[in-house]
């Protein structure tokens, strides 16, 4: 019972980093039907500038000193708390310059030529990553103190015994942010917007609607969430240029493969079903949980081409 209740939170976790990969990555594939394979680069950035804010810009000593007056008396001392705010602000930015100068005119170009020039990118950024940071990994970064309360050490639970706290701070505010990200596609006008436009941008366009400044901010909520998982998968893994493809880019995919392409519910259902799979054989097998987790994708794809709540062809 002990291992089984280990398990699922570790799968738990790991399924909510992996449902905020793969929402970032749908709600651009879905709606854009654009194929963005530097997305796991965009989480790249967002955890190395969450590890810059962290070091670099906290509230009482760092860049930011002395504009928050006494924050250790609200609860803002937090240099991860500045990392929150400002990495989805940067990323976002990022994202809508990638829409504009990458993205928007391959809008008409073939898939294949948006697969190559997104992966170059990709591979660009991680070399330049190489290149300013080096390849040595840096620790992680996880506080001890948020908002007041102490979420570093280790908590006791029951059927589980010693587990981090963070680890449970990193659930809920992924799922947070999942919910809030479901929110605005779902539930706004911007959002009903950006999915008319998937099924008729033309139609869209003669009732008055700029549906490519739509389409602007469906790429930087796209980054921002990706910018957000690797500021939060930064709290709990080493940072390093490769965990860009090897941590972000193929779960996303993954992710997205099992949930549905475009499918909000579908990206939190895949990510959750994905990150159980891989801690179930992270702890009873490492050295296969790769190949059984590519084997355990391929069987689903054999048995539902479309994903749990897609369809066989995005934008049918």
């Amino acid at each position: 019972m002990v291992d089984i209740a280990g398990i699922l939170l570790t799968g738990l976790q790991q399924g909510a980093i992996f449902a905020l990969l793969g929402l970032g990555l749908t709600i651009i594939l879905g709606t854009m039907e654009f194929l963005n394979l530097a997305h796991g680069a965009l989480y790249l950035v967002g955890a190395y500038m969450g590890l810059f804010i962290v070091r670099e810009v906290s509230v009482q000593e760092g860049l930011l000193a002395g504009i928050a007056g006494d924050p250790t008396a609200v609860g803002l001392g937090s240099s991860f708390l500045v990392a929150l705010i400002l990495t989805p602000i940067l990323m976002f930015v990022i994202g809508v310059a990638m829409e504009r100068f990458v993205a928007r005119p391959l809008y008409d170009r073939t898939e294949v030529e948006q697969l190559l020039l997104t992966f170059g990118l990709a591979l660009i950024i991680e070399e330049l990553a190489r290149e300013f940071v080096g390849s040595q990994p840096f620790s992680s970064y996880a506080p001890d103190k948020l908002l007041g309360f102490t979420v570093g050490g280790q908590a006791d639970v029951p059927l589980v015994g010693l587990y981090p706290r963070w680890r449970f701070v990193v659930i809920g505010l992924a799922f947070l942010l999942i919910g809030l990200s479901y929110l605005i596609i779902e539930r706004t006008d911007f959002g009903l917007i950006v999915k008319a436009g998937t099924r008729d941008s033309e139609m869209v366009r003669m009732l008055g609607i700029d549906i490519t400044r739509s389409y602007a901010l469906v790429f930087g909520v796209g980054a921002a969430l990706a910018g957000l998982a690797g500021l939060v998968g930064g709290t709990i893994i080493d940072v390093a240029p490769g965990i860009g493809t090897n941590n972000a880019l193929v779960p996303a995919f993954l992710t997205v493969v099992i949930g549905g392409a475009g499918s909000v519910v579908g990206a939190i259902a895949g990510g959750i079903i994905l990150g159980m799979v891989a801690a179930v054989f992270q702890f009873q097998a490492p050295q296969w949980s790769q190949i059984v987790l590519f084997g355990f994708v391929a069987v689903f794809l054999l048995v539902r081409p479309g994903g749990l709540f897609g369809s066989v062809e995005v934008g049918e």
